[in-house]
């Protein structure tokens, strides 16, 4: 065949496969567009709705006194969403952390850069054991984050004898209405893999289902980000496959899956 002559092209590596993304809403784009660059169908179904907060009062007074803290943590991509202030007042000065590099990724986007992520595991344990969160006692730590959530972060570092300020800058609430179009794209054989991001969210998802909706979504294999979803998702009868933080892990897991288990 002469060099320049039309060649096939080889089928992309997740052709034909359906992914279910269950992020909230405005998450899940970036997700959706690698999926589907590598030839799936994303399958957007948000597991969470994400609010702002009843009351901006306190988000409003900590913007004002950012420079009375010396480190700040969000604890996550909505409480960067919801919680960063214009990027031209945040100090220099403050140690800024985030659990893993999506959060961090906002953080960058939203013009904070210079953040630290754990080493460890990509969660409070992890960024409690950063050499910043030892040394603190007499330090002030602003914690921005949604409602409610573990009190590990706060506990642990009022133990080692820092001040901390909660910030709850974002609600979460359960989706509204039922999951019949998901569970008929199970049934129909379009969905061939879920994503999963917390537990509230698999919980979530579990209560618009019965007994026959939670065995035919339980039919796909869950991609998940931490073991302790990983658990969880396997206590109600999922495969259920860490990825670990971030896209990259996801994205590499999802290929592995399906590299490994063909048509």
């Amino acid at each position: 065949m002469h060099p320049l002559e039309a060649r096939p092209f080889a089928a992309a590596p997740l052709s034909g496969r359906g992914i279910v993304i269950t992020r909230p809403a405005r998450q899940a784009a970036g997700l959706a567009q690698q999926v589907a660059a590598l030839g799936a169908t994303p399958i957007v179904f948000p597991a969470i709705v994400i609010l702002p907060p009843v009351d901006r009062a306190e988000l409003t007074r900590v913007h004002a006194r950012l420079g009375e803290y010396d480190i700040a943590i969000f604890v996550s991509a909505n409480a960067v969403e919801y919680g960063a202030p214009d990027p031209k007042r945040w100090p220099a000065r403050i140690a800024t952390l985030a659990p893993g590099t999506g959060t961090a990724a906002a953080l960058a986007a939203a013009g904070i850069h210079n953040v630290t992520i754990p080493v460890a595991t990509f969660d409070s344990e992890g960024l409690l054991a950063l050499p910043e969160m030892h040394d603190v006692a007499g330090k002030r730590v602003v914690i921005f984050r949604g409602a409610g959530g573990r009190e590990l972060l706060r506990q642990t570092l009022e133990q080692r004898g820092a001040a901390v300020d909660y910030v709850e800058c974002y609600r979460r609430a359960a989706p509204q209405g039922n999951a019949n179009g998901l569970l008929e794209e199970v049934r129909q054989r379009r969905a061939h893999a879920m994503t999963l991001t917390s537990n509230e969210g698999l919980d979530n998802l579990w209560s618009l289902l019965d007994k026959d909706g939670r065995a035919t979504l339980a039919r796909l294999p869950a991609f998940v980000p931490h073991a302790r979803v990983a658990a969880h998702a396997r206590s109600l009868g999922f495969v259920a496959v860490d990825c670990g933080d971030g896209d990259a892990g996801l994205i590499a897991r999802l290929l592995e899956w399906f590299t490994f288990h063909p048509r």
